[in-house]
């Protein structure tokens, strides 16, 4: 149907049986100069593209589709539709969350876990203790804490996890926690103490704010200010109620998912959610990460020599 790809060794990383989808993502690929040509063989259209244009092409019309909300096409590249195919364990993550609550309980300082796990900034600032930037975010000042996390986090994560793959969505989450609680930690100097899963809640807002600004493709004027402007309100509705709210945390939290999510746009980093192996290797390392920081703070006596 095209005849642009003639001296160039061509690959097949589409196919469909809707004609309309088809020149659908011929569309996109003009639109954007990649070569490309359409061959329909036994009720099938498939869309071949030079090798070196391989990826280009597939992150172009994955792009156009999450603007436009066009339905799922049906690829043979597995990277395509990797996170597709691998449903996130959002279920298993929060039921961890809760079962691990049936061991700690509500909060009380005097209590080994907190003790341990809370981010104490004394601890993290003087002491070093940088494991608790991750163990504060498994454990919850009381039930209302515990679900309202669980409810409004699971169902948020989930949804990430849904787009980025679950090694990918996972590993990002806690590192945004991770750096949320810190610069928190930075704000109030020693003598600051915070925990809960409501800093991860909100740098999941920001990721997901950012990745819904990055689809848009041209972007110009105020419209910049979107992801920043939604973020903010969410912000201000879910977290600044409460008198045990800890405001730093949520808006360090989500400050740090807007950031987090800048990161995942970039093209190389988008790369990853299409690899199983690497998914697998980032979802183990954030279990690690978690399993290796609580043992860590069990085990640590508390001293410190610069």
């Amino acid at each position: 149907m095209h005849n642009e790809i003639i001296k160039d060794e061509a690959v097949v990383i589409l196919k469909t049986l809707n004609p309309n989808t088809s020149w659908t993502w011929s569309y996109v690929l003009t639109a954007t100069q990649i070569p490309h040509d359409i061959l329909f063989s036994e009720h099938v259209y498939q869309l071949l593209v030079p090798i070196q244009c391989k990826t280009r092409a597939l992150d172009e019309i994955e792009g156009y589709l999450a603007e436009s909300a066009d339905a799922p096409i049906c690829g043979v590249d597995k990277r395509w539709h990797t996170e597709r195919t691998l449903q996130p364990p959002t279920l298993l993550l929060i039921g961890a969350l809760i079962l691990f609550y049936t061991v700690t309980g509500p909060w009380d300082k005097d209590l080994f876990w907190f003790q341990k796990g809370a981010v104490d900034s004394e601890a993290i600032l003087l002491r070093h203790e940088w494991y608790r930037l991750i163990t504060a975010l498994t454990l919850h000042a009381d039930i209302i804490h515990l679900l309202n996390n669980c409810i409004l986090g699971g169902f948020l994560l989930h949804f990430l996890l849904l787009l980025t793959g679950s090694g990918l969505g996972l590993f990002s989450v806690l590192a945004a926690g991770a750096a949320g609680n810190y610069a928190n930690v930075l704000l109030h100097g020693p003598g600051h103490i915070s925990l809960g899963f409501s800093t991860a809640v909100f740098a999941i807002i920001g990721i997901l704010s950012m990745l819904s600004y990055s689809n848009a493709r041209r972007v110009v004027g105020l419209r910049v200010l979107v992801p920043l402007m939604g973020s903010a309100a969410l912000l201000a509705m879910l977290g600044s109620a409460g008198e045990q709210t800890d405001l730093g945390a949520h808006f360090f939290g989500l400050l740090s998912g807007l950031l987090t999510g800048r990161i995942l746009c970039l093209p190389y980093v988008r790369r990853i959610q299409h690899s199983i192996i690497l998914q697998i290797f980032l979802f183990c390392l954030s279990l690690l990460l978690l399993g290796g920081s609580w043992t860590i703070a069990c085990h640590y006596d508390g001293s410190y020599s610069p």
